[in-house]
């Protein structure tokens, strides 16, 4: 028969109630993973946008005509995208600095990725959807926007630029033509 020392009977006296401690923790995380898994699915996003894949480019907000930079009433800038297999409609956006600006795009085919390299800009195009997503750019700058989502054999191909320019630069296009892509710099 062992008899435990004191040191022996405090320390685990300590490792029971890391244990315990440890295992509080992990109950915890597993509770809110669960409730926010369960509220998430009994409240859906207060606001999704659907469009009609087949028929994008023919009428509504994403008609070619439509897409591209454009500078709204209140002086934020909307920015509209096609996505589909495989390239981005327009080929080339161009955005002020110093701007709220809200990027608004849709899939025509297939699940396709939106994203500006070195910028918080990724969003996940899925046909029957309008995703959107609002940013500021602070400094001119020329972006790639690849398609970060595999959309078939010529994924490889699919990207598109971002140039960001002065906001008065900016501004001055935007008196010229309704709809702003790529100028020259």
């Amino acid at each position: 028969m062992t008899v435990a020392t004191p040191g022996e009977d405090a320390a685990g006296r300590v490792e029971r109630r890391w244990a315990m401690v440890s295992t509080g923790i992990i109950a915890t995380l597993v509770f809110l993973a669960t409730f926010a898994g369960v509220h998430q699915a009994t409240m859906p996003q207060s606001r999704v946008e659907t469009v009609d894949p087949r028929t994008l480019h023919l009428a509504g907000e994403f008609i070619e005509t439509n897409l591209g930079s454009a500078v709204e009433a209140d002086g934020t800038v909307t920015v509209r995208v096609v996505a589909q297999q495989y390239s981005f409609t327009p080929q080339c956006i161009v955005v002020p600095t110093g701007t709220l600006v809200t990027f608004r795009a849709a899939s025509a085919d297939v699940i396709h990725g939106f994203l500006i390299q070195n910028t918080n800009v990724n969003l996940t195009l899925v046909p029957g959807y309008v995703s959107t997503l609002s940013a500021r750019f602070a400094a001119p700058v020329e972006s790639a926007m690849p398609c970060h989502e595999y959309c078939g054999s010529g994924h490889q191909g699919m990207w598109a630029h971002v140039r960001v320019i002065d906001k008065t630069q900016f501004m001055k296009l935007a008196k010229e033509q309704r709809r702003i892509t790529c100028v020259a710099p």
